[in-house]
């Protein structure tokens, strides 16, 4: 679904070696821009940046394998905020016609008042020293711009690429937590992807009566569709904000999660609008390919759970006792699930299909309809809710392997099981961008806030 004209195609990224996907237009092991024609000349064959330490996320304690992509030292300040060129994605085999294929990335932080909230991309601090952007990044001339974290001699573009050796530059959605009193939250752009195209917004609110209620929003953008990043942003915030005006005013979970779901719609569909790659007339919106993502949401009281969805990011029930079953709260809209529903594949069969990730519900002016998913759950022991992307639950689908997964603490510690469980996903290959939010229940009385 790529609007983008596809350069020749190589055989072997020029910097690294790494063969390229088809259509890749940057290198998925560097970053490099693959549609120049060699190496730079000035850059030694062979030449890799030394591999700094992961970035923010707490590592799982399970065996770690070699990374597949190295963390690079956050550019200047200045540098933050710049749209990444966006990829082609590979095709998954799947009919020309067939809907987009969703795959993921870091999130925006809704910032709001009483809350702690944490953020970082690589630092040029501790082991990482030596990385960063140097002791004296200006150039000839007093000229001040950001020397390159990996050559430390090439200068950064406009869209976060060296100019010298081709390589992305950390961005501040490439790692991002949040903590407010009562859940967490925390992204990861993976070791694959060249941005983080996840968002999620959390936050925390009082209940008419003056009882406590916790929103989770997690969003996924779709890496096919033009501006994911910026749907998976606006439609967290759209999400989160609605959340949080209509509960105190008594509207029933259900209900406020619906609307909550068409105002992420509505702030996505805007995107559309904002450059004109949506027609007027509805029939014309859906032949663009106009931003899109998913999104699940976590309403939790003191009593209740409420979910709302669309698309194949997923929540997942984890009680405190282990002895009792987890749950998978959610189902997917994707032709995996839609095959099995239909008896036509096993769900191993149908998940380890190429096709399994090809949604068929988005938030976008290109979706054909929008039907919201909520459903509400009373839980009758203390647990956690799982809210995440497909880049966690890649590594943990079952709502057993989920539960193995979450640390015996979560309810207690959800900053620290949100970030083993990013952990467990770069450990489990990093292959997309990584979201969750650990919502303990029941909901506690704390301070309201968002994040």
């Amino acid at each position: 679904m790529s609007q983008m004209p596809q350069p020749a195609q190589l055989s072997a990224c020029p910097t690294c070696d790494e063969p390229p996907q088809a259509g890749d237009r940057y290198c998925d092991q560097c970053g490099a821009d693959l549609t120049a024609a060699a190496t730079p000349a000035a850059q030694a064959p062979g030449d890799r940046p030394v591999p700094p330490q992961l970035n923010g996320a707490a590592r799982s304690p399970h065996p770690e394998p070699e990374p597949d992509d190295y963390e690079l030292a956050a550019p200047a300040p200045d540098g933050y905020g710049q749209p990444a060129d966006p990829r082609a994605a590979g095709t998954l085999g799947a009919p020309a016609a067939a809907p987009p294929t969703e795959t993921g990335t870091p999130a925006e932080i809704d910032p709001g008042t009483n809350a702690s909230t944490h953020t970082s991309a690589a630092t040029s601090t501790g082991s990482m020293a030596g990385t960063g952007t140097g002791a004296d990044p200006r150039l000839p001339g007093g000229e001040h711009r950001a020397r390159c974290a990996a050559c430390q001699e090439g200068t950064i573009d406009q869209d976060g690429y060296c100019e010298r050796c081709g390589h992305a530059q950390a961005r501040e959605r490439d790692h991002m937590e949040s903590e407010l009193e009562g859940i967490a939250a925390a992204t990861d752009r993976g070791l694959r992807h060249h941005r983080n195209e996840d968002a999620y917004a959390v936050s925390t609110a009082e209940l008419p009566d003056g009882s406590p209620v916790v929103i989770a929003v997690v969003c996924d953008g779709v890496s096919s569709a033009t501006r994911p990043d910026e749907a998976s942003a606006a439609a967290s915030h759209a999400a989160g904000e609605a959340l949080r005006a209509s509960l105190p005013r008594g509207a029933h979970p259900q209900q406020a999660m619906n609307e909550a779901i068409v105002a992420a719609a509505e702030a996505v569909n805007s995107l559309a609008m904002e450059t004109g790659a949506a027609a007027a007339h509805p029939e014309g919106q859906r032949h663009q390919n106009a931003p899109a993502c998913t999104i699940v949401s976590a309403v939790v009281t003191s009593d209740i759970l409420t979910i709302g969805w669309v698309g194949d990011s997923r929540a997942y029930w984890v009680p405190d006792d282990r002895t009792a079953p987890p749950a998978r709260l959610t189902e997917d809209d994707s032709w995996a699930a839609q095959m099995v529903a239909a008896g036509l594949m096993s769900e191993a069969e149908a998940y380890a299909d190429e096709r399994a990730h090809a949604i068929t519900g988005w938030l976008g002016a290109d979706a054909y309809e929008l039907e919201p998913h909520t459903a509400s759950y009373k839980p009758d022991r203390p647990g956690v809710v799982v809210v995440c992307t497909d880049g966690l639950w890649n590594y943990a689908e079952s709502a057993e392997q989920m539960a193995r997964a979450v640390p015996p603490d979560a309810r207690s510690r959800p900053l620290n099981s949100a970030q083993i469980l990013v952990g467990h996903a770069l450990d489990g290959g990093g292959h997309d961008n990584v979201t969750v939010a650990v919502v303990p229940f029941p909901a506690a009385p704390g301070r309201a806030g968002s994040a």
